[in-house]
């Protein structure tokens, strides 16, 4: 998963783990959730679970519940509860190769455990071993890393360091063979394999990199990446030449279809020897089901593959279980629109596993939950020293007893009641706002609760807006239905002057459309991750491995001269030599500035440059940033305003 950002973020926030909770007599078990049964699901679709914390929690001390308070094997809990197959991670060393650098300060760990758990061939034989004993089918995930990697980040492991060419290449080829060759000697033989994690820009990098941070970076691009992941699909094909292990190739952003035209035209064209498309879907990160499931449908006929997410999540609550920060928060759930609840959490389960299941020709093959089981336990955390970021995302609680949700597994195979059918709940009427003399069009879908925690959108058709009711400012009620119920819906429709000149003033297209960008190009982004927005869901990103300068700016022309106003909200982890809000060519030759000090994630505060006097009907405003290697930030809500404009 990507968790650069994230990881940024926790080393901004200096807080200490707290133990986990400390077990104590269980309650009466909690009311079971309500599941829509999935039509059509293939027999065999993967019903997975990745439980690659389970070695590290249990050796901390951590235990599992079923939902009635009895402790079990979690493997064997799993498998109660509608999981068939297992994921786990490997990492080839994973110890600290020297010492950590934690928010600016070094920390000296070198040849300590790594932390985030501590994922080495033991480790995964140990956990291999005991699926198999539950007669539970097993993905591996190779990560070719001594710790994470993800699209922002592909390190090779220490022992490679020094490895280009055909010696990295051999490398991995005889690290996968050997790999396999111990799993197949503990009888725990991988039924898939993943060769990479999360490869968007490649792997190894820079060997295996396919995009360059700037112009002169030295990389192997297309050519390189697909030198070393085939080599690894090699070593697999060797060790089962009757080729009933499946290879899977995985990316994140599991709803944006350019990215893997992109990567899987590229395999196409080389002609790489895979089974499995793998992909990410965290919809409080990657985009809508709309998308996501575009995106599916037309992979998996393009490609003539079969279509897996590996890995997806939500929150069961927005408690924290260890006083350490939580990455998933309370305006996730209003992003995405299932209450943080185990009712929601098994709701949107529900609903990736129906969009899986419902992509042509029965190519959607399954869905594996990312680490369910990764409970507050002291000392396992995101690495050494960390607490638990994700305990409010697992399918037990804090004290390790199974959510009811964790039952959705298995209860979208039931037949399913009628209780179990979700409903749509009142509709409240919307709020929405237009400009004076500027076209309309009311949104063709709204977003609805119903009763299984979830909302979901739905078609809406509108009756027509004259232009009459749009030439001046005022009020209007326009009426609609909503398609497929019968149930009217209502907006109120505020026709107000356009005050503030940025469109999209919080990025919520997911484009930078409009923004000029120069210098360090590569430094910013349209981020979707509410969890690092002010609102809604997008925010403008920067954040680089290297020191970078740039500005991003809009322009403007034809504007009535005045005095104007620019404001923005901004937060992150600081140390930039210079952030600040910028108003130049304005006419009277001066440059205009707002000093911005972030201090840490989620710490938003507004700025603002005033007094801009434009005299010659333009300006160009923004943000320009002097970073230093690492530094990230976000921001959010800009406004640009003419003094005294009704």
């Amino acid at each position: 998963m990507n968790q650069t950002s994230f990881r940024l973020r926790t080393l901004a926030v200096a807080l200490l783990c707290a133990a986990a909770l400390p077990n104590a007599a269980f309650a009466a078990a909690p009311a079971a959730v309500t599941v829509q049964p999935v039509p059509e699901l293939r027999a065999d679709f993967m019903m997975g679970a990745d439980v690659s914390m389970t070695d590290e929690i249990e050796k901390l001390g951590g235990k599992f519940y079923d939902a009635q308070g009895q402790q079990k094997d979690i493997f064997a809990i799993l498998k109660e509860n509608g999981v068939n197959w297992i994921r786990l991670r490997i990492w080839n060393n994973p110890v600290n190769a020297a010492d950590v650098v934690e928010g600016g300060k070094t920390i000296s760990r070198k040849g300590e455990p790594v932390g985030g758990g501590n994922n080495d061939l033991a480790a995964t034989i140990r956990m291999a071993q005991r699926a198999k004993a539950q007669g539970l089918k097993f993905l591996l995930d190779f990560h070719y890393s001594d710790f994470w990697v993800d699209p922002d980040k592909q390190f090779k492991p220490a022992a490679w360091e020094k490895l280009k060419g055909k010696e990295l290449e051999a490398a991995v080829h005889q690290y996968t063979a050997d790999v396999l060759k111990a799993l197949r000697e503990a009888n725990a033989s991988p039924d898939m394999v993943q060769i990479g994690n999360e490869l968007n820009g490649g792997m190894l990098w820079p060997d295996g990199k396919t995009w360059k941070a700037k112009p002169e970076e030295q990389i192997g691009g297309d050519d390189g990446f697909v030198a070393l992941l085939s080599q690894g699909i090699k070593a697999v094909r060797e060790s089962d030449p009757s080729r009933k292990t499946k290879v899977a190739v995985h990316l994140a952003n599991g709803a944006t279809n350019d990215l893997y035209r992109r990567v899987f035209d590229l395999l196409t064209k080389k002609g790489v020897d895979y089974d499995v498309i793998g992909l990410s879907f965290y919809p409080y990160w990657h985009g809508t089901f709309d998308d996501f499931q575009s995106n599916v449908d037309d992979i998996s006929s393009r490609y003539a593959k079969e279509v897996v997410v590996m890995e997806t999540a939500y929150a069961y609550t927005t408690e924290d279980g260890d006083g350490f920060p939580n990455l998933f928060n309370r305006d996730m759930q209003k992003s995405v629109g299932y209450k943080a609840t185990s009712q929601g959490q098994a709701s949107l389960v529900r609903d990736v596993i129906n969009a899986v299941a419902q992509v042509p020709g029965q190519r959607g093959a399954g869905v594996f939950y990312w680490e369910p089981g990764w409970i507050p336990v002291k000392g396992a955390g995101w690495r050494t020293g960390e607490g638990n970021a994700w305990d409010n995302q697992a399918m037990f609680d804090f004290k390790g007893r199974a959510l009811p949700s964790l039952a959705v597994f298995k209860r979208v195979r039931e037949a399913g009641t009628a209780a179990d059918v979700p409903t749509l709940l009142p509709v409240a009427p919307l709020k929405l706002t237009t400009y004076v003399g500027e076209n309309f069009a009311p949104p063709e879908k709204i977003r609805v609760a119903f009763s299984d925690d979830a909302q979901r959108e739905v078609w809406v058709s509108w009756n027509d807006v004259s232009a009459e009711q749009l030439k001046q400012a005022g009020n209007f009620k326009l009426v609609g239905h909503l398609s497929n119920f019968d149930v009217p819906v209502e907006a109120a429709v505020a026709v107000v002057p356009r005050r503030n000149l940025i469109e999209d003033p919080s990025f919520e297209n997911g484009k930078l459309e409009g923004w000029t960008i120069t210098g360090t190009a590569a430094a910013i982004s349209n981020e979707r991750n509410p969890g690092n927005a002010k609102t809604g869901q997008q925010s403008m990103h920067y954040w680089l491995g290297e020191p970078f300068k740039v500005e991003a700016t809009r322009s403007y022309a034809g504007i009535p001269n005045g005095t104007y106003s620019l404001k923005a909200w901004a937060a992150g982890g600081g140390g930039e030599k210079s952030i600040e809000l910028i108003a130049r060519d304005c006419g009277d030759g001066k440059r205009y500035t707002k000093t911005i000090t972030n201090t840490g994630w989620q710490k938003w505060a507004q700025y603002t440059v005033s007094g801009i006097k434009v005299t010659n009907g333009a300006c160009t405003v923004g943000v320009a940033i002097d970073g230093q290697t690492g530094n990230w930030g976000n921001l959010d809500d800009f406004e640009f305003i003419r003094d005294g404009a009704n």
